[in-house]
């Protein structure tokens, strides 16, 4: 099987998959939830405002119809408008989508290669002082809320040392880059702790195989076993681990978003929760969810690339 067929193949098992994925936000979103106009109008609601409100919301059609809506908008992104401010959803996104990735793309690379850089470093240092520390050190920073590096680093580095902007945003670049440098090194220390102990695991898992031995006997050099070998062999759970992680990089970080003012699509995920504005969440809920079967698919093609042991099937 050649690798189009294969991907055509993939894709084709997308379907059904996203059928189930929208079935599940279908009974969430208009089952196990609360009834929407309930929310917005308050528990003093008459029944006929709650009606008439059910009927403009477009909450009163079959439940099939409802449903089909949802796939709909998972094959054409096209969500509806938004309950509390009535526009377009997928304008909303378009608009949102560069602040989210203009701060969560350059922290994913940057936080990506410093714990790979970090993980082989430490590998070749495995059991002794070093390694151990940067162990240490990882569960510390793990240890610590993601809130409590936001507030330390908006007081400490923004307001006391002026070394960067507390809040705001520009949309023209390079206008925007102050507002983003302390949002992408706070996301980088966040990462860099769960990212290096994974990556470190990989690491050593691959260093106590048969080749690497191996390599040992034959006299290859610590150094070139590292990075010729174990590294290429590590890469398929790295690869998985890195572009698993790509679809919420679209989608943007709440807190990060919400407290340092970036119109985001975090922040907007976060307003619409505010606001329950459920065709906003909804459209979050679906675009993850695509977003996270593409990259999936993604993901095995990947894995061909990079060692030729896994075959297509």
């Amino acid at each position: 099987m050649n690798i189009y067929t294969y991907i055509i193949r993939r894709l084709l098992y997308v379907i059904p998959v996203l059928l189930g994925v929208c079935a599940i936000i279908f009974v969430l979103f208009n089952l196990v939830s609360p009834d929407p106009t309930l929310i917005m109008l308050g528990k003093h609601a008459s029944v006929k405002q709650m009606a008439e409100l059910r009927a403009e919301l477009g909450l009163d059609r079959p439940m099939i119809e409802q449903y089909f809506d949802i796939v709909k908008s998972a094959f054409t992104f096209d969500f509806g408008r938004s309950w509390t401010t009535k526009q377009e959803i997928s304008e909303m996104i378009k608009a949102g989508a560069l602040p989210s990735l203009t701060v969560t793309f350059p922290a994913f690379i940057l936080a990506t290669v410093i714990a790979v850089a970090i993980s082989l470093f430490v590998a070749f240092y495995r059991g002794k002082f070093l390694d151990k520390s940067v162990v240490l050190l990882c569960v510390a920073l793990m240890s610590i809320s993601s809130l409590a590096y936001i507030l330390f680093g908006q007081y400490f580095f923004a307001f006391k040392l002026g070394l960067f902007e507390i809040s705001g945003y520009e949309q023209a670049f390079p206008d925007f880059i102050p507002y983003v440098m302390l949002p992408i090194l706070i996301l980088i220390i966040i990462s860099i702790g769960p990212d290096v102990r994974f990556y470190r695991t990989v690491m050593l898992d691959e260093i106590y195989q048969d080749y690497v031995r191996t390599a040992r006997a034959k006299g290859l050099g610590e150094k070139m076993i590292l990075f010729k070998h174990v590294l290429k062999n590590a890469m398929i759970p790295i690869i998985t681990f890195v572009v698993i992680r790509l679809p919420f990089l679209i989608l943007g970080t709440l807190l990060i978003e919400s407290f340092f003012s970036i119109p985001g699509l975090g922040g907007i995920t976060l307003n619409a929760i505010n606001s329950s504005d459920f065709p906003v969440i909804r459209a979050m809920t679906v675009l993850s969810a695509v977003a996270y079967i593409i990259f999936s698919v993604i993901t095995d093609v990947l894995y061909t690339l990079v060692d030729p042991r896994v075959r297509l099937g």
